[in-house]
């Protein structure tokens, strides 16, 4: 039986505590990054989602030894590594299904001078180029071919790469991981400037370094690396995801629940805080845990000289565009508008028509802005059939069904999957009514 879809009942109010699982796109990063070791390293805080588990499945492939030593900790060690799986077709069939599998390119290229690799895939968000990644890895001396038959496959080699000044054509938390992994093997120094500056990329770097990576400028858009014959090994904690966070807080504030998220890292959020506070959102922060109260209804500020405020996404340290979805679905029982401007991606606002079958007041104004008229929950979104377009998009429909009035199905639910760990049996616990048909 194939359990491919939520059945949903609304209009619960929720309570209780709920932890965030470890960081979707730091796992990817960090995972492919064991591979510049033949030492062992240790991993923990590692999410149990889709993605993970196809990344750890094609390094088991590879030859990776893979240990699982707990809950969520995972040991990996690449002393054997078979660079003939990798050109397969096994794990060419594989890597297409995960967009996290080119972040395999720079350590294998780096570490053993040659690497292959599918178009990858994921989500279907508008055209995500990978010019980025082989422009930086060419600057370092790669020889990169592109043949167009099969679907599209990449090949890049080099004997041995050279650091080299690098300016990054877009800001790309994935590109900008791995320019930085391939040039801590690099010879000599390596500076990349218009780097993506996201915890993310900020928790490999940290990795690297206790790795034996010379690492400087963390946290800046300008990296500086100097080269390192070998790296060794070492444990690393994977952030809580702050999209996770991001969408609990969306929740609580949707369905008018309290809940408490725990362990949540409050400092390593930027701007996601500030950002639904300006929603209406009653934040407040105990520690590392999340408090938000019940809220009868949550008022969305204007700018100061009265006017609609508008969200928009950008590179960090901006507001993040995996919570813009979120932000939209909230917006739609606030008191008062929001023009939600999508700039990154093109296509992630497509799923409002399901939003505005709900009931929702949307006004879509090109592929990226959305104006929101907020009902202040004078009228309730009803439940309906829909299917999730992607991971972000996906978890904000679940948000409205769980706040709606009836049933909800939602269909295509793997997308989900690929991106939250048993999202289903933890809302339950907060006492959601949601089961897989």
């Amino acid at each position: 039986m194939n359990l491919d879809a939520f059945e949903v009942k609304g209009g619960n109010r929720l309570s209780g505590e709920i932890t965030p699982q470890g960081a979707k796109n730091e796992a990817l990063q960090i995972l492919c990054a064991v591979l510049l070791t033949d030492r062992e390293t240790v991993i923990d805080n590692v999410p149990d989602i889709v993605d993970v588990k196809r990344l750890i499945e094609l390094l088991r492939g590879l030859g990776v030894k893979i240990e699982k030593k707990g809950e969520s900790k995972w040991s990996f060690q690449a002393d054997e590594i078979d660079l003939d799986y990798f050109g397969s077709d096994e794990f060419q069939t594989n890597a297409k299904k995960i967009r996290g599998s080119v972040m395999l390119i720079g350590p294998l290229l780096a570490r053993f001078g040659r690497a292959y690799l599918p178009k990858p895939g994921g989500d279907k968000i508008g055209r995500r180029r990978m010019d980025t990644h082989f422009n930086g890895l060419k600057m370092l001396g790669g020889a990169f071919n592109y043949d167009e038959a099969d679907g599209g496959k990449f090949f890049i080699e080099a004997q041995k790469l050279q650091g080299t000044y690098i300016l990054m054509d877009e800001i790309s938390v994935t590109g900008t991981a791995n320019v930085v992994m391939a040039a801590t093997l690099a010879e000599g120094m390596t500076q990349i400037y218009n780097a993506a500056c996201e915890p993310y990329v900020q928790q490999l770097c940290k990795m690297l370094n206790r790795m034996g990576a010379k690492i400087s400028g963390i946290g800046s858009n300008l990296l500086t690396i100097e080269g390192t014959d070998k790296l060794g090994g070492t444990t690393h904690r994977i952030l809580p995801d702050m999209i996770e966070i991001g969408s609990f807080i969306g929740l609580a504030a949707m369905t008018q629940s309290e809940i408490t998220i725990k362990d949540a890292a409050v400092k390593e959020l930027g701007i996601i805080p500030s950002v639904f506070k300006k929603m209406g959102v009653n934040l407040e922060f105990r520690g590392d845990d999340i408090y938000i109260p019940a809220q009868e209804e949550h008022v969305i500020e204007t700018f100061i000289d009265g006017s609609v405020l508008t969200v928009y996404d950008s590179p960090w340290p901006g507001f993040t565009p995996d919570l813009m979805s979120i932000v939209l679905v909230l917006a739609t029982q606030a008191k008062g508008s929001v023009l939600i401007h999508q700039k990154m991606f093109e296509s992630r606002l497509f799923f409002v028509d399901k939003l505005i079958d709900m009931g929702a007041r949307i006004i879509l104004c090109d592929p990226h802005r959305a104006t929101v008229i907020g009902m202040n929950r004078e009228t309730e979104l009803r439940g309906i059939k829909m299917s999730s377009p992607d991971i972000r998009a996906g978890v904000a429909l679940l948000i409205a069904a769980l706040s709606a009035k009836g049933t909800s199905i939602i269909e295509n639910i793997n997308q989900i999957d690929r991106g939250y760990q048993n999202i289903d049996g933890r809302l339950r616990a907060l006492g959601a009514e949601i089961r897989r048909v």
